[in-house]
């Protein structure tokens, strides 16, 4: 029914137009509104997407449009106003220009600060500067408060050689002027200026070093200052220094420029001495200084005769005979090529003619004679003394060859001895070290082995741990041996009595066929050999257990065993870290030695024992020996009664 009512028309209006609802009915535009329908939702996922798509389109819509009205305009957010924009754009401003300000002040006090740090800098260093010079005024007066050791302070032995070249312009130009006319108006500033100079190291000599100089007084060697100074004062030393220093120069003003009178400066001429003795002290090769010393002496001589023949000739009148000097060239050289001719007797000389002459000459020959032949033995003994050594040499070898060519030494050993002997020598210029420390006191012998051999001792893993003074003992009884190339120092097996440290060189230990394996190679400051050294003789402890051989020139340092046991006796302590190593040593290399050991045992029995049954065998057999035993006792009575029977 309600379907026939909407269907039906209605009366007295009209109807443009109809539409269907829901039902399917026509109505009238003219009717009532029906309600609102509700939109039609077939997916709600694809609803909700594309209602956001046309949210955001309209957004995008309306921000593209407030963009082409304001062009400041760059974000979603809302666009400020203009005033708003300028306020802002001045307070980024103010900020900029007060972080700039703020960094120019950082910087400026910055500067200060470095300028400030420079100033501090460099009055610290004008501060250290200042302390420095106080610091080396200190040390100068100290020094100059210090007194000097003579014997060993090598700046008082420069000042000696200072003071030696005065005396020798005062011996040989003082007589040189004296008798040659060299006194002219323009060498006579030179002269007196080169005297000023003498005298003011004579002077030095006397107010500085002299009163500084240590002494010995009852043995014991003085050092005050004071002590020094009254000490030099009283003796003879300072007397001759004084009268050396007595001014007579001052007669030039009365009597000329003459240098007789400064004859007095010759009087320090001990000083000269003193100076040879201290040079020959420190210099290694000391024969040099001797054989330049000597021939100073001879040209000496030969200056004074010269200024004497200059003398007679200018007494007998220059060029007025053939013997006197004819007054041709250079007077100084001219008459020394005569002394040189007259006192060594080479002859070819003017024969002379008045009796002056030949008294003259005379002399000449017999001081010539004398002074010669007592410089010519002075030279003997000082080049003897420098070749004694090599002397030494030359004799031991050559008796030593005498002695081998007399036995009829194969040609080879002679070679390897001669090598021997020239490569010790060069090597440390002695065949034996021990001869000549065996001259110096306990003492002095100590030092020297300490300075040469402790430190390499120290390095030694054996001897870590001992007694410091037990080493110093040991450095004693070292003994230096040099092997050539080639030489066995020890071969395995042999009775180890010695332990050897590698001076210098190298050795290798060496085995297989014909010893052409080299296992190792051992250098300066390596120790071996200690191991059959701690060791004792029971059970062969105390074998070599391989071979070595010298790998070039070896020079070796050797301690025997004797040594080290009658060192050991004063020491407890270290005999027992020296036990206790030596027990380590021979675990760790104990295998090997055992096996070694083992097979010599082997070789050297004439019947090799049975070996040991292993105890499984032992177990089973045992058992099986008892079963067979107890039936044999039970069965003896059987048949002892059937042999009866």
């Amino acid at each position: 029914m309600t379907a026939d009512k909407q269907n039906e028309k209605p009366q007295g209006k009209s109807c443009d137009f109809f539409f269907w609802n829901n039902e399917g009915a026509k109505r009238c535009p003219e009717a009532a509104p029906p309600p609102p329908q509700p939109p039609v939702v077939i997916n709600r996922y694809s609803d909700d997407q594309l209602r956001s798509i046309i949210l955001r389109m309209r957004e995008r819509h309306q921000l593209f449009k407030d963009k082409v009205l304001d062009h400041y305009a760059s974000s979603p957010e809302i666009t400020p106003p203009v005033k708003e924009r300028k306020r802002q754009a001045e307070e980024e401003r103010i900020k900029k220009e007060e972080a700039e300000k703020k960094k120019k002040e950082e910087q400026e006090k910055k500067k200060k600060e470095d300028e400030q740090k420079k100033k501090e800098e460099e009055e610290k260093k004008k501060a250290e500067v200042k302390e420095e010079e106080k610091k080396e005024e200190v040390n100068l007066k100290k020094k100059c408060q210090d007194t000097i050791d003579p014997f060993t302070d090598l700046r008082y032995i420069a000042w000696l050689s200072v003071v030696t070249l005065a005396i020798n312009y005062n011996i040989w130009f003082m007589t040189a002027r004296l008798c040659f006319p060299y006194h002219t108006e323009s060498a006579i500033p030179v002269w007196f200026g080169l005297d000023l100079l003498a005298d003011a190291i004579y002077l030095i000599d006397t107010i500085i070093f002299q009163p500084r100089k240590q002494f010995v007084q009852g043995g014991d060697i003085i050092k005050d200052r004071v002590r020094t100074k009254t000490n030099y004062r009283i003796s003879e030393r300072f007397k001759m220094d004084m009268l050396s220093l007595i001014p007579f120069d001052l007669l030039y003003v009365q009597f000329g420029f003459k240098s007789i009178f400064r004859f007095n400066r010759l009087l320090k001429a001990d000083t000269f001495f003193e100076f040879s003795d201290r040079l020959e002290s420190i210099l290694a090769r000391a024969y040099i200084w001797r054989v330049i010393r000597t021939i100073g002496y001879l040209l000496f001589v030969l200056h004074i005769n010269a200024c004497f023949y200059y003398v007679a000739s200018a007494y007998q009148g220059i060029g007025k005979t053939k013997w006197v000097y004819s007054g041709l060239g250079s007077a100084y050289l001219r008459c020394y090529y005569f002394a040189v001719r007259s006192l060594i007797n080479i002859g070819g000389l003017n024969e002379p003619h008045t009796i002056f002459e030949i008294a003259f000459q005379m002399t000449n020959f017999f001081t010539g004679v004398f002074v010669f032949s007592s410089l010519i033995g002075q030279m003997r003994d000082v080049i003897g003394a420098a070749t004694a050594g090599q002397t030494y040499f030359r004799a031991s070898m050559d008796n030593t060859v005498s002695y081998m060519v007399t036995n009829r030494i194969p040609y080879l050993v002679q070679n390897r001895v001669r090598t021997w002997y020239t490569y010790t020598w060069d090597a440390q210029g002695m065949l034996d070290e021990s001869e000549l420390l065996d001259k110096m006191p306990l003492v002095m012998k100590t030092a020297i082995a300490v300075d040469i051999n402790l430190a390499t001792f120290q390095k030694i893993d054996l001897f870590k741990g001992c007694d410091q003074q037990m080493l110093v003992d040991m450095l004693l009884r070292l003994k230096s041996i040099i092997y050539l190339p080639g030489d066995f120092v020890v071969k395995k097996g042999d009775i180890g009595k010695e332990m050897y440290i590698i001076k210098s060189g190298a050795v290798q230990v060496v085995g297989g066929p014909d010893n052409s394996i080299v296992f190792v190679t051992l250098k300066a400051g390596c120790v071996f050999g200690e191991i059959s050294l701690l060791q004792s003789s029971k059970d062969g402890g105390n074998r070599r257990t391989a071979n070595v051989k010298a790998y070039g020139f070896a020079n070796l340092f050797v301690l025997e065993k004797k040594d080290l046991f009658d060192i050991l006796v004063h020491y407890p302590e270290s005999q027992k870290v020296l036990a206790r190593k030596g027990r380590q040593l021979m675990k760790a290399k104990g295998p090997a030695a055992a096996k070694a050991e083992e097979d010599k045992k082997k070789g050297l029995a004439l019947f090799v024992p049975k070996p040991a049954t292993p105890k499984l065998l032992r177990a089973v057999g045992g058992s099986l020996n008892k079963t067979v035993v107890d039936r044999i006792k039970v069965t003896a009575p059987h048949w002892s009664v059937k042999s009866r029977d």
